[in-house]
């Protein structure tokens, strides 16, 4: 009789074994949540807004390595992609694909071109109207530059208060880790209740 609760036991045992492996599995290399930390990319996302990564869509990397499964496309210029901050890879930083390898990106007086020509740019924002010369920082004048091979140019949708490929550089792809797809939750902390409008919003 007292092997029956051993079985029943062993049973739960395993089916949360087999959960933990596939949730394991599938945030290393199909999908995986993020939360959005900074105003850096306002407004497309907001500070509260949980999200889901695409991870098999460039392709994942075998956790531990530098190893990268084939995915079905490399990142694109309007890709809104979570990849690792090149200064500090234990950190997690999400901006918006503004020039693909071989491209050549410049901005004058907050204009940004790319192959000298004007981005349209709806997802954009800048709160400060004013415009740092050249010469003073890069904010808002910047290039031209060419894209290396292979490497992409980031950049936050709320460009006056972005840490970007402005200031650190073009992201490696050893560093991406995935596109992001929708927002499935949203908290505003200012007034503690849900965005109820952004909830299973797709992100553009």
């Amino acid at each position: 009789m007292a092997s029956k609760p051993r079985s029943i036991v062993r049973e739960y045992l395993e089916a949360a074994l087999w959960a933990l492996l596939i949730t394991l599995f599938l945030r290393a290399f199909v999908i995986q949540a993020f939360r959005i930390p900074s105003e850096s990319m306002k407004d497309t996302l907001l500070v509260g807004d949980f999200l889901f990564v695409n991870k098999f869509e460039y392709g994942a990397k075998i956790p531990f390595t530098h190893i990268r499964l084939p995915g079905l496309r490399q990142p694109r210029r309007g890709d809104v992609i979570v990849f690792q901050f090149p200064q500090d890879p234990s950190k997690d930083y999400i901006k918006r694909c503004i020039a693909t390898g071989g491209e050549t990106i410049e901005i004058r007086n907050k204009q940004v071109s790319v192959n000298g020509t004007p981005l349209r740019e709806p997802y954009a924002v800048h709160s400060d109207p004013n415009v740092k010369p050249a010469g003073y920082e890069y904010r808002d004048n910047f290039g031209p530059f060419t894209v290396p091979p292979g490497e992409t140019f980031m950049m936050g949708d709320n460009r006056d208060n972005s840490n970007d490929s402005r200031y650190w550089g073009t992201l490696v792809m050893d560093l991406v880790k995935g596109r992001a797809m929708f927002l499935y939750w949203s908290w505003d902390t200012d007034r503690n209740w849900p965005r109820w409008n952004r909830i299973l919003r797709p992100i553009r």
